[in-house]
């Protein structure tokens, strides 16, 4: 398995995404909100989610893999 070191802020991005593809996701599955105004948040929450995750995995990917210590 390959270790990769992850800053906080990257966990937070990470998790921020996330929670984005969640919550759209969650409104285009909701029966709360009206049919179009429901479509149209989660499926733009959901686009946000998965276009901003992709960055995010190619840079923590990228990264050196840490020094073991001896």
């Amino acid at each position: 398995m390959k270790e990769r070191s992850l800053t906080l802020p990257d966990i937070i991005l990470m998790s921020g995404t996330r929670v984005v593809l969640g919550v759209g996701l969650g409104l285009l599955l909701a029966k709360r909100l009206n049919e179009d105004a429901r479509k149209g948040a989660g499926a733009a929450l959901l686009a946000v989610g998965a276009l901003t995750t992709i960055p995010i995995f190619l840079n923590v990917r990228a990264r050196p893999k840490p020094a073991l210590a001896s």
